[in-house]
This record gives structure tokens, C-alpha cells and sequence, in this order.
């Protein structure tokens, strides 16, 4: 492997296949600060404003913050925050340089420097994708207001740990000096993601202040997004690939796919980059685009990973060519669809096309284990939402059902049939407790439920846990093909 690294001094010995920043990155000026500067938002969010960038829009530079571990800031920083983002599909690999990220923090190490950047005027907006589990919800969607780190935030302002922390912090800082607050654009799988955090910190703020609750209430704007973009794990190969294609060693690139998606309810007080000349969709209301892609991609994704671990299937692209679990999701969407707005004008037909092409892409090697994270945070709006739409509305909900089997089964899997820690959930601790009393599958899903606070308040929560257990019951006993042949999935016929 080369010893030269990519940085500014080396873009322009790049090899011309490789598209590189076509702008001053010294005259870039800061105007976005983004909260959770992982894969996903270095081949989505970061890739669209390096669009802008190349544009001439030279005020919407990236500081990028991350919340728990310096990784990406010591594999970035003496690449002057430059990666490569490595676009594979079948036909091959294209690779580009981004520039957009021109600062790098970790809050743990410095939260008075990205307090410093909060509350610089020129940062407009907030950008976030730090996954579900960091918006610290109770099992009823509330704030947690007994979680430690909120109750260290609330004690020490000064010093934050949490998202709720550092916003509301630096939106009152803001206030004091007389500086506009920024806009803040939730981008992770959170339903209303952009109400739902609006929520949450007024319930931060108002531990804090009645007057400081009013004004993230009354005087902030908290635009809802929906995001697309297929990013799996980076490893060593793709590394050593990678670095000869571009003559220059990235410590860390990051794969995707050629698709993206972006669809945000347009309210920037502040302004905002062009986003819709790279095409980004600028609407009034995100919710039809969200609840399709949650429970159609999203949902779809779950329901692979969990079953395709159950069956030893490493891959999206390798569970997805097994003939059941292609039936099964033709069939998951067929009951999921019916659940979406039906006068939004969604083309789900189009969408799952797409969706099945994108599944199959061999190239990416998206790992099953990967998408299974975090579980007890996802399912939600993912698979019990759509579960509990049928049954209220007197239908059945089989295979929505088999998925949360399938995730307490794949939960259960692990340190035996599947490796320790093959996968984690914020509720493993309960969870390995609960597993090991080796409680009968109704029981056992009756307790996850309550763990978990799936359907809570629910009038069909009972009729739901009884479905999964049905299902966890073929699990535990003979596995994926007795829950697939008890649904009439066989994949030998058509869906």
C-alpha cells in the first residue's frame, strides 16, 4: 500500500478517474455543524453540500462532531478532512473525493469547542445522524429523564454529553449574545423525525427554564427529513482497494450505492444550500415519504437481516437471493403497503422495483449483522407500527409479526448459534436476563414487549404478542423454513 496519504497537498496527484473538490477548500466558511459524523452522513448528507460547494456556494462548509469516539476524527483530521466515497454496483466503482468537511470534533474530548461552534453565527443549521438510541426516548416516547447522561447534562450545562444537551446549551447561548438560532435537521429513522426532536428538547429545555423551553418551542425550526442511502461497513480490503486506485492511502473511505435520497419539509429561517439542484426534494410535508421508506426499505431491511442471520446468511445481497426470503418480503410488502397514505400520490410499485434491484446489489456486501443493531430503537416504526395499522383496521399481520419473532429469536441466538455480541441493542443487559430464565415464547414476548414498550396503550398489543410468540414458538423449534412453511412461504412459486 502507498505510504502517501490524500490530503489537500496530494489532490492534485489523483489519477483523472477520480473526481475531486473543484473549489478553494480555504475560502470554504462554515455554516453547517453536523452531530454524528459517521459513514451515513459522509456518503449522504456531506456528498450534497460538496455538490453545493462545487457550485460556488462557498458558506455551507461541514464541522463535524462526534458524540462518543474519536475514530473519524483521527482517521480524518491529517486528511484535512477529506475521504473518498466509493459508489459500487455491478457495472463497477466510482470513486470521488469529498472536501465539505473542513473541521473536526469529538465532544467528549473538547465540549466547549462544538459549544464554540454552535453558537458561531455563521453556522445556520444543525444537521444530525447519531441513530435512534441517542435521543435517550422512554419506552413511551418521552424524554428518559432518569437517564444518566441526561441528569449530568442537566447538572452541568457547561460540559454536555447529549444531543439534547449541547442544542439546547448552545441555543441558549445564542439568545444571550443576540445571535439567531440555527435550524436543526434531523436526518435518522425517528417517525416526524423533525417534531419528534423538536419534542424532546422542550422537554430537555423546560427541566432547564420555562423561558428557555419557550423559545426552543416557539422560536426554532425543526424541518423533517427523510434519508436513503445504502452505507455498509468499510474494511481493510476495500482500504487497500481503494488506496491503489488513488495512489494515496484514506484511512477511511466509505462504500454506498449510486442511489440516494433526500426529501425535507423546506423551513430554513436562516437559509439554507440549494439542495434541490443536485435532487433533493424540497416539500411541505415529509410524512408520506418517511412512513414509505421506514416501513418499505427500512422494514424490508429488518426482516432480512434478522431471518437471513437465522438462516446463515451474512449479506443483504446473499439473503435476498435465498427463493423464501424473496417471497417473504414480496409478501411483507404487500402487507405493509395497504398501511401508507393512499391520497399522497406514493408509487410503491416503483419503489419496491427499485428497492429489489438495490437489495441484490452484489457489490456492496452489506452485512446482516450490521442492519441488525439496535433492534428494541428500529422496530417501532419500522414493523410495529405497520403490524398494529392492520390489525386495527381488521387485518392480518403474519408476516410484520414473524419479524419481531425473528429479532427476539436472532437476540436469543447469540452465544450459541450465533457468535457473542454478533450484534447489539441498547436493552441487551435486560434482554440477556430475561432470555436466560428460558420462559416459554408467549412470556417471553409479553416481557420484550414490556421492555422494549412496543404498542404500549395499544388496544391490539395482545393480539400482536400472540401472533410473534406463534412464530418464536417454529423459531425456537425448528427455525426460519417451519415459520416460512407455516406462512406458505416456500420461495418455489411465485409471491
Amino acid at each position: 500500500m502507498t505510504n502517501t496519504r490524500l490530503s489537500d497537498a496530494t489532490l492534485h496527484s489523483l489519477p483523472p478517474g477520480v473526481d475531486a473538490p473543484r473549489y478553494d477548500r480555504a475560502k470554504l466558511r462554515p455554516g453547517i455543524v453536523h452531530l454524528g459524523v459517521g459513514a451515513f452522513h459522509r456518503a449522504h448528507q456531506a456528498a450534497y453540500v460538496d455538490d453545493c460547494l462545487t457550485s460556488g456556494e462557498t458558506g455551507w462548509g461541514i464541522v463535524g462532531v462526534s458524540l462518543r469516539s474519536p475514530e473519524t476524527r483521527d482517521a480524518l483530521a491529517p486528511q484535512d478532512g477529506l475521504y473518498t466515497l466509493a459508489a459500487r454496483d455491478g457495472d463497477g466503482e466510482a470513486l470521488r473525493v469529498v472536501g465539505s468537511v473542513r473541521t473536526l470534533l469529538v465532544a467528549p474530548k473538547s465540549p466547549e469547542a462544538v459549544l464554540a461552534a454552535l453558537t458561531d453565527p455563521d453556522i445556520r443549521i444543525v444537521t444530525l445522524t447519531v441513530t435512534e438510541k441517542a435521543y435517550l426516548r422512554a419506552p413511551d416516547g418521552t424524554l428518559d429523564i432518569s437517564h444518566p447522561d441526561i441528569v449530568h447534562d442537566l447538572a452541568d450545562p457547561g460540559s454536555p454529553r447529549t444531543v439534547h444537551g449541547f442544542l439546547t446549551e448552545a441555543l441558549r447561548r445564542r439568545r444571550e449574545n443576540g445571535v439567531a438560532p440555527f435550524t436543526v435537521l434531523c436526518c435518522d429513522n425517528l417517525p416526524a423525525n423533525g417534531a419528534t426532536l423538536h419534542r424532546l428538547l422542550i422537554a430537555f429545555a423546560q427541566l432547564r427554564s420555562d423561558e428557555l423551553a419557550r423559545h426552543v418551542a416557539d422560536g426554532v425550526a425543526f424541518p423533517s427529513s427523510m434519508v436513503d442511502r445504502i452505507v455498509p461497513a468499510t474494511t481493510d480490503a476495500d482500504r487497500a482497494r481503494i488506496a491503489s486506485a488513488l495512489g494515496a492511502r484514506d484511512a477511511w473511505p466509505v462504500l454506498t450505492e449510486p442511489f440516494r435520497q433526500w426529501v425535507i419539509e423546506d423551513r430554513f429561517p436562516q437559509g439554507r444550500p440549494a439542495w434541490e439542484k443536485f435532487g433533493v426534494t424540497m416539500v411541505e410535508d415529509v410524512g408520506p415519504f418517511e412512513d414509505m421508506k421506514l416501513r418499505l426499505l427500512n422494514g424490508a431491511h429488518s426482516a432480512i437481516a434478522y431471518l437471513g442471520l437465522l438462516g446463515d446468511h451474512a449479506t443483504v445481497d446473499r439473503a435476498f437471493a435465498d427463493p423464501a426470503i424473496r417471497m417473504f418480503v414480496d409478501r411483507l410488502w404487500a402487507e405493509a403497503i395497504p398501511t401508507l397514505p393512499q391520497d399522497a400520490g406514493l408509487d410503491t410499485a416503483s419503489y419496491t422495483v427499485e428497492l429489489a434491484a438495490r437489495f441484490s446489489n452484489t457489490a456492496l456486501a452489506h452485512r446482516t449483522a450490521q442492519i441488525a443493531n439496535d433492534g428494541s430503537q428500529k422496530l417501532p416504526q419500522r414493523i410495529v407500527s405497520s403490524a398494529l395499522a392492520r390489525l386495527n383496521a381488521g387485518l392480518a399481520a403474519e408476516h410484520l409479526s414473524l419479524v419481531i419473532a425473528a429479532w427476539i429469536a436472532a437476540c436469543e441466538a447469540r452465544g450459541s448459534s450465533l457468535p457473542e455480541g454478533h450484534f447489539t441493542d441498547p436493552l441487551d443487559a435486560p434482554l440477556g436476563e430475561l432470555f436466560g430464565r428460558s420462559l416459554p415464547a408467549e412470556e417471553t414476548v409479553s416481557a420484550v414487549f414490556d421492555l422494549a414498550g412496543f404498542a404500549t396503550g395499544n388496544a391490539r398489543k395482545q393480539t400482536l404478542i400472540e401472533r410473534a410468540a406463534t412464530h418464536l414458538t417454529r423459531l425456537r423449534k425448528d427455525g426460519v423454513s417451519s415459520a416460512f412453511a407455516a406462512l406458505g412461504v416456500r420461495g418455489n412459486e411465485p409471491a
